[in-house]
């Protein structure tokens, strides 16, 4: 039996890669220290026998006994609200832990994924964005922790890779939504689905001309796992190229959940908020045969089920 460790594994996207690997017939043992990752995601798989969690921060050295095929770094904050209020954290779980998970996969002879992000293109000049484009940080900006954090994660994945010929895998991740996301996760996803099940308005910053590409969940994880089982090294861009507005998504939020909730148009924030984010998934589609199939209505009916539920708001 193949056996997996998942930094990061009481998250969003944590816990839904865990529940794949587990159905791909792998062991997973997740590793959060449940700062941003909640144990209720994981809750379901108490009675799993093939599933063990540790409580650990992966800034601390620690280690893993038995036999490791695969370690998956997705241990970071990974919404604005969290690495604004944790900038050192976030830089420091960047930097040392991915050492320190790097480190276990070479001591464990086991291949590395790391999960990067669009992030690291920071507020684009080309578009759509693709696996070739150097990015438009700015990194002295309040935003910089993150996109930095990652920037140095991917940098570190690559002279592992040549210095010791570890198996890795660098993703890119761009816009993921769907059930499990934090409600005060201050995305814009959560955010407009709370405020509209809620009948607040809808909050839009500047004209709501920005664009973003939203991948559910499923379908992100589908490319995760395929990225892990293929010979690429990447890095590889993994999100929708469905491109729509932030004012275009907030209309989509509205009909999907029948809301009467307005619009609340506030002035754009003086962080350095990307005025575009479009992957360009040629790369996936060609070596991963991968693509998106979850459709918009039916990844957002999913989702907003799941608020409800967490909500206590009747259908």
């Amino acid at each position: 039996m193949p056996r997996a460790i998942v930094a990061g594994g009481a998250g969003f996207l944590g816990s839904h890669l865990s529940d794949r690997l587990l159905a791909e017939g792998y062991s997973v043992v997740a590793v959060d220290n449940l700062v941003t990752g909640d144990i209720a995601n994981i809750e379901h798989l108490s009675d799993e026998p093939r599933f063990e969690f540790i409580s650990q921060d992966v800034t601390k050295p620690f280690s893993v006994s038995g036999d490791v095929d695969i370690v998956y770094n997705l241990a970071s904050p990974a919404s604005p609200v969290d690495y604004l209020e944790l900038p050192l954290e976030t830089m420091l779980v960047g930097s040392i832990g991915t050492h320190n998970l790097l480190d276990l996969a070479v001591a464990k002879n086991a291949r590395f994924f790391m999960a990067s992000t669009s992030e690291i293109y920071g507020d684009p000049l080309v578009h759509p964005q693709t696996e070739s484009y150097w990015g438009n940080v700015n990194t002295i900006g309040t935003r910089s922790v993150y996109d930095e954090a990652k920037r140095y994660s991917e940098a570190a994945t690559f002279a592992y890779h040549r210095k010791f010929g570890l198996d890795t895998k660098v993703i890119r991740i761009f816009n993921t939504y769907g059930p499990r996301m934090r409600i005060k996760d201050g995305r814009v996803v959560p955010t407009f689905i709370a405020q509209a099940l809620q009948g607040e308005p809808l909050t839009v910053f500047g004209n709501g001309q920005q664009t973003r590409s939203f991948c559910y969940v499923s379908d992100l994880v589908d490319g995760i796992f395929k990225l892990a089982e293929s010979d690429l090294t990447g890095p590889v861009n993994i999100g929708n190229p469905s491109e729509r507005t932030i004012l275009q998504f907030a209309q989509n939020i509205l009909e999907a959940t029948g809301s009467s909730s307005k619009i609340d148009y506030q002035p754009l924030p003086t962080a350095d908020d990307p005025k575009q984010r479009n992957p360009d998934i040629t790369l996936a589609r060609a070596k991963l045969s991968w693509e998106p199939r979850v459709a918009i209505e039916e990844g957002l009916r999913e989702t907003i089920a799941d608020f409800r539920t967490r909500l206590n708001i009747p259908a």
